[in-house]
């Protein structure tokens, strides 16, 4: 019921306040309210205090009643925690205005300055649920009432800083607009205090306005003097923001936003995408706000091809730059994209203007991301202290795809804000700046799942929101370098010196511990004195030493009578790659003729490393222990069997030596991951294999270097040369195959089936015309994942036993060799789109239901759902207006069965509230996956480049040991240690991104699971009488291929949990 309009002025200004939804009428509504009220803006808690005396109306108490309550937590004490602190708040950004709350809150005064006149970016970020909890408590509904309706969890950044805006202002912060930070000012003297330079030249007020603290949130590209800031880089990424005007139809409501797709395990959504329109891209995300807005990742060569860049350029600022960009190619890009991923349901798309009144889409660069080495600093000058602290973008720039920026941004102005009350408590310097570190040190840990989950009882108090807290993480010793007396001089410069002596000191020593490593294993075989690292290795006879040392196993010394140096060595050097994970660098004719010393060392400190900690039974005819169980080795054998069961459906000769089914006795375990494999007797790889032997690549012909090197199916090559031979994306471990026929690799998503001729995609294609498949029918292409099934090995087709082998029985040899990897080929799928929040929601309640609509005993997802009710539940305003205003469906089926538990439990009255958890679940776990998949793409792209920087630093050292031939031998000791660091260093990043490659099948296999599930359940649901003969081949099809699927996720799954263990068994103390 609407009251009657009030006579009062002051309440109309109000009124006009909180809805104001432009920067300038904000303020000008507010001014008119202080004018009308008497007061002055910006005169702290007690200005609030006084317009809450005097705006006592009942549309003004419900806001006041929110932010009393915020302020009544004790941490506050009233306003009295920090009266006499003065803070100067650069930014008025979301981050800067979140800590100006805190700081104001705190009874502080509070001076922001901010640069823009305006608020204007369109731009939308997603909110973690601690955020959307903390706005709404600040008022966040009364002062934008369509703030996280219903499942919505996400806000645009012109909305964000308008709702803090005005929470600022009625809590007396003082703010200057179109003003810009320069610097500080030290204090001339004794007695004065610390200053900002500002321009344009400020009001006088300003310009001598003393503080004692600085919070920077000025973004990435403005860090305080002072502050060491490291760069993370990855390689080119190319980010497209756009805007498109939201019309708010019935029409455009109804259109289902996309938490995020990304093509490392959606592929074919992305391959349908290229083939539409040309269009290539790694991730899309779509949010419904104030407009249309939509953020994907291009890659460069598909901007050039479309004419969206001119011309290509190495630098980056010049690649994107305004005048390399075509506007109207770009428009057209975007337009492509968002039309395609949303099936043309929105419409005519019309662009959004930015503050300049243009387009408001933009193409920018991720590559590299900055990230403050300390998040806080002290600075001292005649006795007067300045304590400066960072938050937001200039402390650590976000990773866009992960929607981590606001969350972790209020985190850290939550952290400068209780650093500053510990300021103001009379800490010590040094105290202080080593609880802000120590809490620094968790900020890029926090997710929702690891930080409390009652998000209601967050607060300032670090203890609310991070569970394993330690504020002694950090000693003050270890932060002295923070604090800066400008009066004395700087001592960091020798302990500098001190450490890189103790490096080089360090590094000293590693060839002869190489050495005896090797002649503490190889020592007791017949034949083998190994008294160096390059001759006592070339009749192959101390690396089947070696290798036998590691896996006795694989054969008895006495079998290597009567082979050549050459066929052990090549012996030696696959069984190490197949069995111990460590892939060769070096030829066994560069071995056995000496030709390659550099790289044989290189190539043994790779077993030193992987080893070394490895206990040592002397003598040759120990039992030994079992290889490296690594994801290098795991994914060497996924890739192994591949190769092998394609060539066995192409019915292919792979020259009469096909290896054996070997499976070795274990622990007792039924199921067992890939079991390793072995040769008999061991035989050299072919010619082909040892072409270049190593010194040339085998695509390029160049020269290759040690640490350049990669080997695959017996050939090295230069790692940028590996790439698909159709789309040129960079192959990674266990997600690539060879086909037999043209003996090009290709990645998954273009390696040719067999008997299938591809319709590869037509990369120059820009045909508009999108396809719209219907959104309840997502068929799903061949599955191209190769983890071994359950029970067989790498290598198919049993045949003799030999020694440590166990016997096959016949029905178990038939059922091994009947299994296959990949299911028949079928005619291509059509477009396929990105899994809807819909589908993720059915997902999650399939799981509490025996079919569908039968409810069996308590569901678990409804009983959580009355938990998180009970810890968090809304107010009877909010509920109604979420109700009012929720757009988002659940598909017919989930409706059905919610629908059906919800009657026959007698809890109706319950079922709006659980329908919106059920989706809000299903959209954070959308949202969650979408992250993971970003973060392990991001981390990919980062060692792709840390790889290629130590190879480019490799390649100078190894060229200074090959030509330096006359100088000193300390000099090449030294030249010889580094390539081995550098040797090291590379093998951790490849094991590295051999663990995320991991997590990438599981992700895509996780897509296809619930894919070929929801189209499976659809022949399911069909009643039998209905069925045609080609339903029912379809319906088993899918059957055959979700079991496949299962097995395949459970090796990985068993992979990983086996190694888990027994790294635990292997910790120390963890024996009873």
């Amino acid at each position: 019921m609407a009251e009657p309009a009030s006579t009062n002025p002051a309440h109309a200004h109000f009124e006009s306040f909180l809805q104001a939804q432009l920067c300038q009428d904000v303020l000008s509504s507010f001014q008119g309210l202080c004018e009308a009220l008497g007061l002055e803006p910006g005169g702290g808690l007690p200005q609030y205090h006084k317009i809450k005396a005097q705006l006592n109306y009942w549309s003004a108490k419900s806001l006041w009643a929110k932010l009393d309550k915020r302020a009544g937590q004790p941490v506050y004490q009233q306003g009295r925690a920090c009266p006499d602190t003065k803070c100067l708040v650069v930014g008025a950004g979301p981050c800067g205005l979140r800590a100006a709350v805190e700081l104001a809150l705190l009874g502080a005064r509070v001076v922001l300055v901010e640069k823009r006149t305006k608020f204007s970016r369109h731009n939308v970020l997603h909110l973690w649920p601690f955020t959307i909890h903390d706005l709404r408590a600040l008022g966040a509904k009364k002062f934008y009432g369509r703030f996280c309706t219903g499942t919505l969890d996400h806000i645009s950044i012109r909305q964000l800083q308008l709702l803090l805006l005005k929470v600022v202002l009625l809590l007396g912060v003082e703010i200057h607009w179109g003003v810009t930070f320069t610097g500080l000012q030290p204090p001339p003297k004794k007695g004065s205090g610390w200053r900002a330079q500002l321009q344009p030249s400020p009001p006088a007020q300003l310009a001598n306005y003393e503080f004692d603290v600085l919070i920077s949130a000025a973004g990435g590209k403005f860090v305080p003097e002072g502050f060491t800031v490291r760069e993370m880089r990855g390689k080119l990424a190319i980010g497209i923001t756009v805007n498109f005007v939201n019309g708010r139809t019935v029409e455009e409501t109804q259109v289902p936003e996309i938490s995020g797709v990304a093509r490392i395990y959606n592929q074919s959504f992305f391959q349908s995408l290229l083939k539409a329109t040309g269009i290539d891209l790694e991730n899309i995300v779509y949010y419904k706000d104030d407009t249309h807005y939509f953020v994907m990742t291009a890659k460069k060569q598909c901007l050039l091809r479309l004419g969206v860049l001119r011309q290509d350029w190495p630098e980056i600022d010049r690649l994107l730059g305004s005048a390399n960009v075509v506007p109207e190619a770009l428009q057209r890009f975007v337009r492509a994209a968002a039309d395609f991923a949303t099936h043309g349901k929105l419409g005519k798309l019309e662009f959004a203007r930015d503050a300049h009144g243009r387009p408001d889409i933009s193409a920018f660069d991720f590559t590299s991301m900055m990230r403050a080495e300390s998040a806080a600093r002290v600075q001292e000058k005649h006795g007067a202290r300045l304590l400066l602290g960072l938050v937001g973008d200039c402390l650590v720039e976000p990773f866009w795809p992960l929607g981590t920026g606001v969350a972790r941004g209020f985190l850290a102005a939550f952290d400068a804000a209780w650093m500053v009350k510990r300021w103001a408590e009379g800490a010590g310097p040094l105290e202080v700046l080593a609880e802000r570190e120590s809490l620094y040190q968790l900020l890029s840990q926090t997710s929702p799942e690891n930080m409390h989950r009652n998000v209601a009882q967050y607060g300032l108090d670090p203890a609310t929101r991070y569970p394993t807290l330690n504020l002694r993480a950090v000693t003050p010793n270890q932060v002295r370098d923070l604090y800066d007396v400008v009066a004395k001089e700087p001592v960091r410069r020798n302990s500098d010196k001190t450490d890189a002596g103790k490096l080089a000191a360090g590094s000293a020593g590693t060839q002869e511990e190489l050495l005896r490593w090797c002649q503490e294993q190889t020592a007791g075989y017949p034949g083998v004195h190994v008294t160096d690292l390059s001759s006592s290795w070339a009749d192959g006879r101390a690396l089947c030493a070696l290798v036998h040392r590691l896996r006795p196993s694989l054969l008895e010394p006495s079998d290597l009578q009567g082979l050549g140096a050459l066929e052990a060595t090549a012996w030696a050097l696959k069984m190490a790659e197949h069995e111990l994970g460590i892939t060769p660098v070096v030829s066994a004719k560069a071995v056995v003729a000496g030709s390659d010393p550099l790289g044989l060392i290189a190539y043994l400190s790779h077993f030193h490393s992987t080893f070394k900690n490895v206990p040592h039974n002397p003598g040759p005819a120990s039992q030994g222990f079992p290889g490296s169980s690594s994801a290098v080795l795991f994914l060497g054998k996924l890739q192994r069997t591949l190769q092998r069961t394609r060539a066995q459906e192409n019915g292919e000769d792979t020259g009469g030596k096909k290896p054996r089914l070997e499976v070795e006795a274990k622990s007792p375990s039924t199921e067992e991951p890939p079991a390793p494999e072995s040769g008999v007797p061991p035989t050299p790889p072919s010619q082909t294999q040892e072409a270049g032997a190593g010194d040339l690549c085998a695509l390029c012909g160049e020269q290759l270097y040690i640490l350049e090197r990669l080997c695959a199916d017996g050939r090295f090559f230069h790692r940028n040369c590996f790439r698909c031979h159709t789309c040129e994306a960079t192959l990674r471990p266990g997600d690539y195959g060879q086909h037999p026929g043209d003996g090009y690799f290709y990645c998954f998503q273009h390696l040719p089936q067999p008997g299938h001729k591809e319709d590869g995609p037509d990369p120059g294609s820009k045909s508009q015309d999108l396809p719209t498949p219907d959104e309840n029918s997502m068929p799903s292409g061949p599955s191209t994942s190769v983890i071994p099934q359950e029970g067989t090995s790498p290598v198919p087709n049993p045949r003799q036993p030999t020694r440590r082998l166990i016997r096959l029985s016949s029905p178990e040899r038939q059922r091994l060799s009947s299994l296959k990897l990949t299911p028949d080929p079928d005619l291509e799928p059509p477009p396929k789109p990105p899994r809807s929040c819909s589908a993720l929601a059915r997902q999650a309640l399939e799981g509490s239901f025996v079919g569908w609509g039968i409810p069996v005993q308590s569901p678990q997802v409804v009983v959580a759902m009355e938990e998180e009710q009970e810890q968090s539940p809304p107010s009877s305003e909010e509920e109604e207006e979420e109700e009012a205003e929720e757009t988002m469906a659940l598909d017919s089926d989930t409706q059905e069965a919610l629908l059906t538990f919800a009657k026959n439990s007698g809890t109706m009255s319950k079922y709006p509230t659980w329908r919106r958890t059920l989706l809000r679940h299903a959209r954070e776990e959308e949202m969650k996956r979408f992250c993971k998949a970003q973060a392990v793409q991001r981390r990919l792209h980062e060692i792709e480049t840390a790889v290629g920087e130590l190879e480019a630093e490799g390649r100078k050292v190894e060229l200074a040991l090959r030509s330096q031939s006359t100088s000193p031998e300390q000099q090449k000791a030294q030249w010889l240690e580094q390539l081995l660091q550098l040797v090291r260093k590379k093998n951790s990043l490849l094991a590295e991104e051999a663990e995320l490659m991991l997590t990438v099948k599981l992700l895509s296999l996780e897509e296809q699971q619930c894919e070929v599930d929801q189209e499976l359940r659809g022949y399911l649901n069909q009643e039998e009488t209905v069925k045609t003969p080609a339903d029912r081949q379809a319906e088993e099809q899918l059957l055959k291929k979700l079991l496949d699927v299962v097995k395949q996720r459970d090796e990985i799954i068993r992979f990983q949990e086996e190694r888990r263990l027994s790294e635990l068994a292997s910790r120390p103390g963890a024996q009873g």
